[in-house]
């Protein structure tokens, strides 16, 4: 026997409640009908004190069997099984310093980690991973269904993650690429978070075409403003200042539309720019990457167990049925 919501037990004080509630009650009605009629006459006018008795009886029943039935009981199980299926989606988000700009707030990066825990509500089946990359790329999460952990992981994603500064999307599509099981590629999917600066055209245009030749389709978010935004860093003493190059000029990272764009074609998928409100991520999910076929990931067995609910719940309305039955009063 076990319980589907075993938390209505907190409920029983109510129980306790309703006894004190008709014991008071019981006290106060035989005190009032005392203070205006003679003790020998009581047992005939009055209500019968044993019926009250029992009828409160009844009552406390009914609430007991009543909250039983809310804890749902079960008994016995059937196995079910269950097929899990999904996408392998694979999440590269940029941790370079350009990513601190605040053009979209409270920063490009913090966005960009709240936006990727609004997707993880949304998936059902599907494994992700978590790649963080700067000037060189990190598997901060392999391919998972554990979305407790991946989000674990992603809570520890930071401008300090990666030690090579600058941006180098290729080394993100690169640590992807190996981090894929072996199977048919159309179920294989990355999303690259960026401002799109990279800084190895070359390098990238080969991965890219890796990437389209094993069928792996790349979306893009573009995030941050063309115009340009100014990147504020914090120092040891908490004073705030701005990043500057070697040369001492202040560092202005735009959002590079055309590379993030040409990426996203060269492998069949769709680039989306990033806004503040909608950052244009569960979108993207529920707009294309849900309609896509999903493979077979793992198949389960689950425990459907039997809901027994229906025999205290029949007791309590049988015991309610029966208390309107009972007559309060004693025949003279």
């Amino acid at each position: 026997m076990r319980f589907g919501h075993f938390y209505f037990i907190n409920m029983f004080w109510a129980v306790f409640a309703v006894v004190i509630f008709l014991y008071w009650a019981a006290k106060k009605r035989k005190k009032d009908i005392s203070s205006f009629v003679d003790m020998k006459l009581l047992p005939r006018i009055a209500y019968s004190v044993s019926n009250h008795k029992l009828k409160g009886f009844l009552i406390v029943l009914v609430f007991i069997f009543s909250l039983l039935a809310l804890m749902r009981p079960q008994a016995g199980f059937k196995w079910l099984p269950i097929q899990r299926r999904g996408l392998d989606v694979i999440i590269a988000v940029d941790t370079s310093k350009s990513m601190l700009a605040s053009d979209v707030a409270p920063n490009r990066l913090l966005r960009s980690k709240l936006a990727i825990r609004d997707l993880i509500s949304k998936l059902n089946g599907d494994r992700i991973g978590l790649v963080g990359f700067a000037g060189s790329a990190f598997l901060q999460c392999p391919l998972t269904a554990d979305y407790g952990g991946f989000l674990l992981a992603l809570d520890d994603l930071n401008v300090n993650s990666i030690p090579i500064g600058g941006t180098s999307i290729a080394s993100a599509i690169s640590t992807a690429l190996e981090s894929y099981d072996e199977g048919e590629s159309k179920y294989k999917i990355m999303i690259i978070i960026t401002d799109g600066e990279d800084h190895n055209r070359s390098v990238l245009e080969k991965l890219v075409n890796k990437a389209k030749a094993e069928g792996v389709k790349i979306f893009c978010l573009g995030i941050g403003s063309q115009d340009g935004e100014l990147i504020q860093l914090t120092d040891e003493n908490g004073k705030k200042m701005f990043l500057k190059d070697n040369d001492g000029n202040v560092v202005k990272s735009r959002l590079n539309e055309e590379l993030l764009k040409y990426i996203s074609s060269s492998t069949k998928a769709a680039y989306v720019r990033a806004g503040g409100a909608d950052f244009g991520l569960v979108s993207l999910y529920e707009k294309k990457l849900s309609k896509f076929e999903k493979r077979n990931i793992k198949e389960e067995k689950s425990k459907l167990y039997t809901e027994r609910f229906q025999i205290p719940l029949m007791i309590a309305l049988m015991l309610l049925l029966v208390n309107t039955f009972v007559d309060r009063r004693r025949k003279i």
